[in-house]
């Protein structure tokens, strides 16, 4: 599956459903589904700027997201339109394509990884249970733990 590092907070924010567009300097043509993965650095002025202060997590995959659209900017005036989308600091310059996110999920449990820059494949492992029965709770347990959560 496909693995995107995006430095934290902002992998967080996403994760939460706050921002929507990731903002990059290179377009792809990947459409779908992929991982969302939390490099080791923290970039402490953005916590600060969007008064974050919890404990973030990182070196891990903390949840995945849909890719639907790349949004091509022509001007820096464009981009200051979509803030509120990608809550990205005046720096943002260089920055000419949002990759525009939906259908976000939060992993409870953390997957450890090593990063890469882009887009990177990575095999997540299979679960080695082999009683059918146990998989299906697990997924009916996860179904029910998000249903709750989430309503």
């Amino acid at each position: 599956m496909k693995c995107l590092s995006i430095s934290q907070p902002f992998a967080d924010l996403i994760i939460s459903g706050k921002k929507t567009i990731e903002l990059r300097k290179w377009n792809t043509n990947f459409r779908g589904e992929f991982l969302i993965h939390a490099p080791i650095k923290i970039r402490k002025e953005d916590c600060k700027r969007l008064k974050i202060k919890k404990k973030l997590v990182t070196g891990v995959i903390i949840g995945k997201a849909e890719l639907y659209e790349v949004k091509k900017y022509n001007s820096i005036k464009e981009i200051k339109a979509d803030q509120k989308f990608h809550l990205a600091s005046k720096n943002f310059h260089d920055k000419t394509f949002g990759f525009i996110l939906k259908n976000v999920k939060s992993f409870r449990i953390p997957i450890s990884c090593k990063g890469q820059l882009g887009f990177f494949e990575i095999d997540l492992p299979k679960t080695k249970i082999k009683n059918k029965e146990i998989v299906t709770d697990i997924i009916d347990e996860e179904y029910r733990y998000q249903w709750i959560g989430h309503h």
